[in-house]
C-alpha cells in the first residue's frame, strides 16, 4: 500500500513538472514566449512595418494617458494562414470614449486586423472613426507590433479637422494599447502621450521584433495602378449597401470623407456577401482618392479581406485569404476596379483582371 501510494505521489510530481515546463516554453501557436524580457523596453518594429515610429516604440504607460476607449465587439473572423501570417480580423460596433480632453464615442464598423507569426511576433492595424460629444468626427488609423503577445503596443495617427479644438490630435506623438477579450467580447484601447519620453535605443534597453522568412511584408499603403494597365476578364461584381456619410473635414492630410459599409452580395466567379464594417475612406484632395476597407464572406463560408484604393479611372483592389483556399488566387494576381456606380440600394462594383 505504501508503495502504491509513494507511486501515485510521484506521478502526480511528475505531471505537475510536465505543465509547469509546458507553461514555461513558448507555444506552437505563439501565444507564450519564455523568457520575455522587453516588457520594459522600447521597441523596435521590423523595418517593414515601422508603424510610424520605426526608431522604437516606448512602454506607452510611461507617458501621460490621452483617453481610454471601450467597444463591443462584433465579429471575429479567424481566416487562417494567408501570406502575410496567421490572420484574425475583427469587427467592432459602437463604444465610448472617456477623459479629461477627449470625451464621445467610436463609430460602429471599426476595423481591426491582427497578424501572428510563429516566432511570437505580431502585427496590428486598427481603423476606427471617432465622433466627439460636440459633434466632430475623427479619423483614427492605428500600426501595432509586438515581439511577444504580451506586450503590444500601437502607434495612432489622428486626422482631426483642422479648425477644431481637437487639431492637437494631429500633431501629437502617441502610443498606445490595444486589448481584445474574444470571450468577453470587448476591446480596451489606451492612448497616451509621449511628447516628454526620450528614445535612444541601444542593445540592452530595446527589443527587436522579427519575422519569419516564410511570410510576405503586408503593406500599409494601397496598390496603385498606373495607366499602362487595362481591365480585362470580368471576374466579380458586387453591390455594396451604405450608411450615412461621416465627414471629418479638411484635416492635416487632406479632406477626410468617411462612408460606412453596411453589407452587400457578390456574384460572378465568386458569389456571396459583403459584410458588416468598414467603409470608404475617402480623402478628397486633388485629385481625389478612396480607400475602402472591408471584408467579404463567399457563399461557402470563406472569409476574404478587401481594399481598393486609388483615384477614380484607376482604382485598384487587392486581396488576403488564407493560402490553402479554393481562392487563394486571389493573393497573387493584380485587379482593377470600376469606378462606384449607382447600384441597389447603394453602390455597384466590377472587378476585373489586368492586363499590360
Amino acid at each position: 500500500m505504501k508503495c502504491e501510494c509513494w507511486k501515485a505521489s510521484r506521478l502526480m510530481r511528475l505531471v505537475c513538472a510536465v505543465i509547469l515546463l509546458c507553461c514555461q516554453l513558448q507555444l506552437l501557436d505563439g501565444k507564450t514566449k519564455a523568457g520575455y524580457t522587453g516588457a520594459d523596453k522600447i521597441l523596435i518594429p521590423h523595418k517593414s512595418w515601422p508603424c510610424g515610429m520605426a526608431a522604437g516604440i516606448p512602454v506607452p504607460e510611461r507617458g501621460v494617458l490621452v483617453f481610454e476607449a471601450s467597444l463591443k465587439l462584433d465579429q471575429a473572423y479567424e481566416l487562417g494562414k494567408t501570406p502575410y501570417g496567421l490572420r484574425d480580423a475583427f469587427v467592432f460596433q459602437e463604444g465610448t470614449i472617456s477623459s479629461q480632453k477627449l470625451n464621445g464615442s467610436v463609430m460602429p464598423g471599426g476595423l481591426d486586423f491582427q497578424l501572428k507569426f510563429s516566432n511570437g511576433g505580431m502585427e496590428i492595424e486598427e481603423i476606427f472613426v471617432l465622433r466627439t460629444s460636440d459633434g466632430k468626427y475623427i479619423y483614427l488609423r492605428s500600426a501595432g507590433t509586438a515581439a511577444d503577445p504580451s506586450d503590444v503596443r500601437m502607434v495612432p495617427d489622428f486626422e482631426a479637422p483642422n479648425e477644431s479644438s481637437y487639431s492637437w490630435l494631429n500633431t501629437g506623438k502617441f502610443a498606445g494599447r490595444r486589448v481584445v477579450d474574444v470571450a468577453a467580447k470587448t476591446l480596451k484601447i489606451s492612448v497616451y502621450d509621449l511628447s516628454g519620453v526620450a528614445v535612444a535605443p541601444d542593445a540592452k534597453n530595446s527589443v527587436q521584433v522579427t519575422k519569419p522568412a516564410d511570410v510576405q511584408d503586408q503593406s500599409w499603403d494601397y496598390r496603385k495602378a498606373t495607366a499602362e494597365e487595362k481591365q480585362s476578364e470580368e471576374l466579380i461584381r458586387e453591390n455594396v449597401t451604405l450608411a450615412a456619410g461621416q465627414m471629418v473635414g479638411p484635416t492635416k492630410k487632406g479632406t477626410r470623407n468617411i462612408i460606412p459599409i453596411t453589407g452587400g452580395t457578390l456574384s460572378g466567379k465568386i458569389t456571396g456577401k459583403v459584410l458588416f464594417g468598414g467603409a470608404d475612406y475617402q480623402n478628397l484632395a486633388n485629385p481625389a482618392t478612396i480607400d475602402a476597407r472591408y471584408l467579404w464572406q463567399t457563399s461557402d463560408g470563406e472569409v476574404i479581406i478587401v481594399r481598393n484604393g486609388g483615384t477614380f479611372g484607376l482604382l485598384a483592389p487587392s486581396f488576403e485569404v488564407r493560402v490553402d483556399s479554393k481562392y487563394a488566387w486571389l493573393n497573387k494576381g493584380l485587379y482593377l476596379s470600376s469606378n462606384p456606380g449607382m447600384g441597389k440600394g447603394g453602390v455597384g462594383l466590377t472587378f476585373y483582371e489586368c492586363s499590360r
